[in-house]
């Protein structure tokens, strides 16, 4: 019998231009669909852990990853290498509790930390690949084993989403992650370099579903499959600078051309390849922005909480930060239920 995908919906922050602040703006999505009573897992699919990092001081992490091969193990890694090395099925390993901290916020989110190795498993994919087109049972199996481990962990975890956090690239890891993703949200910055890697993201994206389509067409029967039909969920500024309140001149007019940008190098691309993976209108797909908000960051990350709760900060500085995460997990919830 085919493996049945788990009800939780699973989310990536894409964006293969980096510095956009796909990883914080993750883990502070997670934070406040927690807070809302969501059931969140992460998922660190980003080689360099920087998902793991924002919740585990270092020590832990290098212990992480000094016993990802042991059988005590916790990492992704732990979970993947018996495919990688072709003597037998991923691992399950339970996703690891975030740990606690003085300010709290911990409750309901889990995460399956990242891990170095899992280069080695990207180095594969590009192999499974080549075997699904062969129509070979391995490669389906390979190219899969991520999706299937993270299916039984949502499952275990009971989660409401899921939400995978990547590296900025166009490998092929993305390209399994993005292909079994429901939805994908692109962070973004208010600059003419954002506004010239859609063209490439949206492009890149079309492609990785017409070829997942071949694929499909030649799958054996009761395999397990990816959907391969990320639908986009929309878009979040992050990181412009904010003077008495007002955006600057000069991020209003980059703010425009984006958006532009959006619908002629994104939605019209995707609806091209199928009108059900982007919505005709672009006007309201921005699920929020996420102002510059300076030391906020930086000592929230590593501490594992969320912005607005950093000590000794600005109250009203943090107020804006809580409304500005407050409306895009309220977006995506709304717009994940309707779609």
């Amino acid at each position: 019998m085919t493996e049945k995908r788990f009800k939780a919906k699973r989310i990536v922050l894409y964006n293969h231009k980096g510095g956009v602040g796909k990883t914080t703006l993750t883990a502070n999505i997670a934070f406040e669909l927690a807070s809302m009573g969501k059931r969140v897992l992460l998922v660190d699919s980003d080689p360099q852990t920087n998902l793991t990092s924002y919740f585990f001081p270092d020590e832990y992490v290098d212990k992480l990853l000094d016993d990802s091969e042991s059988r005590n193990g916790k990492t992704i890694w732990t979970a993947l290498r018996s495919i990688v090395n072709a003597d037998g099925d991923y691992r399950y390993v339970p996703p690891s509790e975030v740990p606690p901290s003085k300010e709290g916020h911990t409750k309901n989110i889990a995460i399956i930390p990242g891990d170095i190795r899992l280069i080695e498993y990207e180095e594969a994919l590009n192999e499974y690949w080549g075997q699904c087109l062969q129509r070979k049972y391995k490669g389906y199996k390979g190219l899969t084993a991520l999706s299937s481990y993270v299916n039984e962990a949502a499952k275990e975890f009971k989660a409401d989403y899921v939400f995978y956090d990547t590296g900025p690239n166009v490998g092929a890891l993305n390209r399994a992650i993005l292909l079994d993703c429901d939805y994908f949200v692109i962070p973004l910055s208010y600059d003419a370099f954002s506004r010239r890697a859609l063209k490439t993201l949206g492009n890149r994206l079309a492609t990785w579903i017409v070829g997942w389509k071949e694929i499909l067409n030649l799958a054996p029967e009761n395999v397990y499959l990816l959907p391969g039909a990320p639908k986009y969920l929309g878009y979040v500024p992050q990181r412009f600078k904010v003077i008495s309140g007002t955006v600057t001149s000069s991020t209003s007019s980059n703010a425009a051309k984006i958006q532009k940008a959006l619908f002629s190098d994104v939605v019209s691309v995707l609806r091209r390849v199928n009108p059900k993976l982007a919505s005709k209108k672009i006007s309201g797909t921005k699920l929020g922005e996420v102002r510059d908000f300076g030391d906020l960051v930086q000592d929230a990350q590593g501490r594992g909480i969320p912005f607005y709760s950093v000590m000794d900060k600005s109250k009203e500085l943090k107020n804006d930060a809580k409304k500005a995460f407050s409306q895009i997990a309220s977006a995506i919830i709304r717009n994940t239920n309707k779609r």
